[in-house]
C-alpha cells in the first residue's frame, strides 16, 4: 500500500496515476473528439462504420485486458505492463497523421486499443493496492476525474486549435502525439507495491473456474454486461451534434460531456464509499436512460447540451464505481485478472451496442439508435439491481 502522504486529498500513487491518465486522455480525446467527423467527412465513411470501428476496437482491447490482468497477477507486477500499454497507444496517434482511408484508421484504432488492453487491468489493480478499502471509491473517482479532465481539455483544445491548423486533422493528431509523451514520463513518480524478488511466479488460473469460485463476482460481471448492450459508443452519439448543429459542435459537445464527468466523479466516488456502489451505479444507469431519450427528441442546441451533461453524469456514476465493485468482489490474488474479466465483458457489450445502434442509426435514423440504447439501459438497470443483490447474498 502507498504511504500516508497525500496530494489533493489522495495518496501519492493515486495522484500520479491520475496525472498519467490526464495527459494520455488530453492527447487521446483530442483525436477521439474529431474522429467521427474525420471518418464520415474527410474519409467518407458511413455512420455504421463509426459504430463498428469503435465497438470492434473496444472488444479487441477488452480481450487483451483479460490477458494483461492475468499476466500482471502471474508476474506480480503492475507498472511495467501499464507503461508498455500507454506507449503503444501514444505511438498509434503518430501514425494517424498518415492515414488515407478508414481501413487504415480501423487498424490504428485496434493498435491504440491494444495499448489500452495492456495497461488498464494492471493500472486498476495498482490503484486498488495503493489504498485501504475504505478509500477505494474516492481513489477510483479521483483517477476517473483526472482521466476525464484530460478528456475535457482535449476536445476543447481541438475545438480552438483546428481553425488555427486550417482544419487539418492530421496536424492535430501530431500535436496529440507529443502531448501523449507526458503521460509516459509521469510514470517516473508512480511506485509499485514491493514484492519479494526471490518469490516464485504465482500459479494464477485463466479459466472460467474464476467465476465458479467467485459467485458474487460473476453476478457483477453479468449485470454490467447486460447494461452495456445499451451503451452506445460516444463517437456515435456525437453524430447527433453534427445532425443538429455544425461540425464544430462535435468537439464542443464532447467537452460538455467530459466536463460533467470530471466535476462529478469524485463526489460520486465519495458517495459510493458512504452508501455503497450499487445504488450509485443504478442511479448512473437511469441518467443514461434520460440522456438517450432526451437526445432522441431534441433538435435544439440548448437541449443537446443539457442531455450531454446528463450523459456525463451517467459515466461519472458508473465508470470508476464498476471497477470498485469488481475489486471488492474478488480476492487480492486475482485482482488484475478480475479487472480484466470485467473489462472484457464491457468491451463485448460495447461491440454489440455499437453494431446494433450503428445499424439502426444508419438504416432508420438517430432516434431509433437512441431509443434502442434507452430501452436496453432501463432493462439493464433493473437486472443490475436484481442480479447484483443476489450476488451479494451468495457472497
Amino acid at each position: 500500500m502507498d504511504d500516508d502522504h497525500k496530494i489533493l486529498g489522495v495518496r501519492k500513487n493515486i495522484f500520479f496515476l491520475g496525472l498519467v491518465s490526464f495527459f494520455n486522455d488530453f492527447s487521446g480525446e483530442m483525436v477521439q473528439s474529431v474522429m467521427s467527423v474525420f471518418l464520415t467527412v474527410t474519409l467518407g465513411a458511413p455512420a455504421f462504420v463509426v459504430g463498428v470501428i469503435e465497438g470492434a476496437a473496444d472488444a479487441i482491447s477488452s480481450v487483451l485486458k483479460l490477458f494483461s490482468g492475468w499476466f500482471s497477477d502471474k508476474i506480480g507486477k503492475r507498472k511495467t505492463p501499464a507503461i508498455a500499454g500507454y506507449g503503444i497507444s501514444v505511438l498509434a496517434r503518430l501514425f494517424l497523421t498518415a492515414v488515407m482511408n478508414f481501413g487504415q484508421v480501423f487498424a490504428l484504432r485496434v493498435f491504440d486499443r491494444i495499448g489500452k488492453g495492456f495497461r488498464d487491468s494492471p493500472r486498476d489493480a495498482l490503484i486498488a493496492e495503493s489504498v485501504p478499502r475504505e478509500e477505494l471509491g474516492r481513489s477510483y473517482g479521483f483517477h476517473r476525474a483526472m482521466d476525464t479532465l484530460g478528456a475535457t481539455v482535449g476536445p476543447l483544445t481541438a475545438f480552438f486549435l483546428l481553425p488555427v491548423l486550417g482544419g487539418d486533422y492530421r496536424k492535430l493528431f501530431l500535436v496529440a502525439f507529443f502531448l501523449g509523451l507526458f503521460a509516459i514520463g509521469s510514470f517516473v513518480f508512480v511506485k509499485e507495491k514491493k514484492k519479494d524478488p526471490a518469490a516464485p511466479m504465482k500459479k494464477v488460473p485463466l479459466n472460467w473456474g474464476v467465476f465458479r469460485a467467485n459467485k458474487k463476482f460473476i453476478s457483477v460481471v453479468l449485470s454490467i454486461f447486460i447494461f452495456g448492450l445499451g451503451t452506445l459508443p460516444i463517437a456515435l452519439v456525437l453524430l447527433k451534434a453534427k445532425e443538429i448543429g455544425s461540425i464544430g459542435d462535435v468537439p464542443l459537445m464532447y467537452f460538455v460531456y467530459s466536463l460533467a464527468f470530471v466535476l462529478t466523479s469524485v463526489p460520486f466516488g465519495r458517495l459510493a464509499d458512504k452508501i455503497g456502489e450499487r445504488l450509485v451505479i443504478a442511479a448512473g444507469f437511469m441518467f443514461a436512460v434520460i440522456a438517450y431519450v432526451g437526445l432522441s427528441f431534441t433538435s435544439h442546441v440548448v437541449w443537446l447540451t443539457l442531455f450531454f451533461i446528463v450523459l456525463g453524469l451517467y459515466s461519472a456514476a458508473t465508470d470508476g464505481m464498476e471497477r470498485m465493485l469488481a475489486a471488492k468482489s474478488i480476492g487480492p490474488e486475482l485482482l488484475a485478472t478480475g479487472q480484466g474479466f470485467l473489462n472484457m465483458a464491457i468491451g463485448f457489450s460495447s461491440l454489440g451496442a455499437g453494431l446494433i445502434g450503428g445499424v439502426l442509426w444508419t438504416t432508420i435514423n438517430s432516434a431509433a439508435g437512441l431509443w434502442y440504447a434507452a430501452a436496453l439501459s432501463l432493462i439493464g438497470c433493473v437486472l443490475f439491481l436484481i442480479v447484483s443483490a443476489k450476488g451479494s447474498a451468495q457472497a
